[in-house]
C-alpha cells in the first residue's frame, strides 16, 4: 500500500467516526423536549453536509494523479481540521 492509499485510507476512518457521531447525535435529538429537536435537527443537518464535503474531498483525492495528490493534502488537512471542529463541538454541545 503507498502513501496516497495510507492517507485515504485514514481520511475514510475519520469520516466512518464522523458518520457515527452523526448517528448519535441523531439518537439524542430525538429524544430532545420539542423546543431543543429544531436546532438538533439544524445541527445535524451542517454536520451531514460537512460529511458530504469531506466524502467528496476523498473522491478529488482518488481521482488525482501520483504528484497531484500529495499537493491537495494541504488544503484538505484544512478542510479535515475545520470540519473537525465543527464535530467536536457539535458533541461538546
Amino acid at each position: 500500500m503507498d502513501k496516497k492509499d495510507l492517507y485515504i485510507e485514514k481520511l475514510n476512518a475519520q469520516l466512518k467516526e464522523w458518520s457515527a457521531s452523526i448517528d448519535g447525535l441523531k439518537a439524542k435529538a430525538d429524544k430532545a423536549r420539542a423546543d431543543l429537536k429544531i436546532g438538533y435537527y439544524k445541527q445535524l443537518e451542517d454536520l451531514k453536509a460537512k460529511r458530504d464535503t469531506a466524502r467528496a474531498k476523498i473522491d478529488e483525492l482518488k481521482a488525482a494523479g501520483d504528484g497531484a495528490w500529495e499537493r491537495m493534502t494541504t488544503a484538505i488537512e484544512k478542510s479535515w481540521s475545520d470540519i473537525k471542529a465543527a464535530f467536536d463541538k457539535a458533541k461538546d454541545g
